[in-house]
């Protein structure tokens, strides 16, 4: 921690689902066929140790699974949306899966869920059904997560469906559900992420979504807060003209607030008013843009932005249209100085003339934020192509689609992990960088990790998720 800030948001929630002390990642494969059913989906648990995550075994866990509710059936898509949290606060990560596929029982076909499945040691615990959408189409499951927002110690869990963000919220003994947002989401997931970004130790909610053209062009990025007083999220800030693919929470400047970083951040509505990201001429291959935290301004963010592009001098490559720099990202605080770093995905960026072969870059924190004083960045990209780095590119292997980062091995130094969901005619896999590093990066894919492979795609590693 810098000499002077403030302590930032409580520590992320355990990711440790079988209670061996080491955080564990999910990687849900809802494209995978369950029982004979096709795309009914499953979550593959990757299990942390001593050599990180990938060599220490795992779980799949699926709707045939006994202690889970339900039954596998064709396009039911579990584990479209995956999230490990410590919901109980028993030190045991939960597993919380999207089913947007789930036919719900008088609501109708892909009303969708989602579900809670207990970890335990040597296996998973009880599994329940958290919330299935009131209708048909209503698809709740297309996007999860949770975090603790009232300040009772208790994990709110954050479910996105068709054009509808819910928030499940604990207050004392019961629970209530509330709407969020309903608003036209153009068929999307709608992106959730949370961070505290006013410093009151209590997470707000951000969420994206646009649509373009149908039934009218828009695009927003905005933030919930608890008001006790009502009891209920209020909308307490707002971005216009901002079409997203990602959202992150980190305090990338070290100052003891969040700040929220928009991935693959362009214009959606063909106007530069109000609009953070620039033109699509400008961020033709993607573009992150920063809200920087500032409990002090009243109203979560200050004045203090950035915006970066791969033509941003210190950032690796060249923008270029198709890249998607930015369409996922994840945080952590690599080298422990007090401020966090960025990793962004970028699957489209062609490595040589390999289309769509991916990469990823790290990104890291200043005081100043993930840009200096002189507008520069400190980043490192990777690629299957790049030194120590196991595989080969190849056109189409999305390499950077999903970003998730954790200390799997319990050494202290975060680790990243990167999906590849086109990797191998699309069956998939996942990177492992130890301490944020290409030495000794590793990766594991469901033949090696002895998943069943059928001749269908799996898209192995989209979505990932270390909480």
């Amino acid at each position: 921690m810098l000499p002077g800030s403030t302590s930032a948001a409580p520590p992320p929630e355990t990711s440790d689902f079988n209670g061996d002390g080491y955080a564990d990642l999910a990687v849900g494969v809802p494209d995978g066929t369950v029982g004979g059913a096709a795309k009914a989906g499953y979550v593959n648990v990757v299990f942390g140790g001593p050599k990180g995550v990938g060599k220490h075994g795992s779980i799949r866990i699926s709707q045939a699974t006994a202690e889970v509710p339900g039954t596998p059936e064709a396009g039911d898509r579990f584990g479209a949306s995956v999230t490990l949290a410590d919901t109980s606060g028993d030190g045991i990560a939960e597993l919380l899966a999207g089913v947007p596929g789930e036919d719900v029982t008088d609501r109708g076909t892909d009303a969708g869920l989602v579900t809670v499945v207990t970890g335990a040691p040597g296996g998973p615990g009880p599994g329940a059904n958290v919330l299935s959408g009131p209708a048909a189409s209503a698809a709740y499951g297309k996007s999860v997560a949770a975090a603790e927002m009232t300040g009772d110690d208790n994990l709110e869990i954050l479910i996105g469906g068709t054009d509808k963000v819910v928030a499940r919220v604990i207050l004392g003994e019961d629970s209530v559900v509330s709407t969020v947002v309903a608003a036209p989401m153009g068929g999307r997931a709608p992106i959730l992420t949370t961070g505290d970004f006013d410093n009151d130790g209590r997470a707000e909610l951000a969420v994206g979504y646009w649509t373009a053209g149908d039934p009218f062009t828009q695009s927003h990025v905005r933030v919930w807060s608890w008001d006790a007083g009502a009891s209920q999220l209020a909308n307490v800030w707002n971005t216009d003209n901002a079409g997203v693919t990602a959202l992150a929470a980190g305090d990338f400047n070290g100052d003891g607030n969040d700040d929220l970083a928009l991935g693959e951040c362009r214009e959606i509505a063909d106007e530069n008013i109000d609009d953070p990201c620039g033109p699509e001429a400008v961020a033709k291959g993607g573009g992150i843009h920063l809200h920087y935290g500032d409990a002090a301004a009243g109203n979560w963010f200050g004045t203090g932005t950035e915006t970066l592009y791969q033509d941003t001098a210190g950032v690796p490559g060249v923008a270029e249209a198709g890249d998607r720099f930015g369409a996922a990202l994840g945080v952590a605080d690599v080298n422990r100085d007090g401020r966090d770093d960025l990793l962004a995905g970028a699957p489209g960026e062609a490595i040589g003339d390999r289309a769509g072969a991916g990469a990823v870059t790290r990104l890291s924190g200043s005081a100043q934020g993930l840009l200096d004083s002189a507008g520069a960045a400190k980043a490192v990209a990777w690629n299957q192509d790049s030194a120590n780095v196991p595989g080969v590119a190849e056109a189409g292997d999305a390499f950077g689609a999903a970003a998730a980062t954790a200390d799997y091995d319990r050494n202290g130094v975060p680790d990243v992990t990167v999906g590849s969901p086109g990797e191998n005619a699309s069956a998939g896999a996942v990177w492992l960088f130890p301490a944020a590093s290409a030495n000794g990066s590793t990766a594991f894919h469901p033949t090696s990790l002895g998943l069943p492979s059928p001749a269908s795609a799996l898209k192995y590693g989209k979505p990932l998720s270390s909480h």
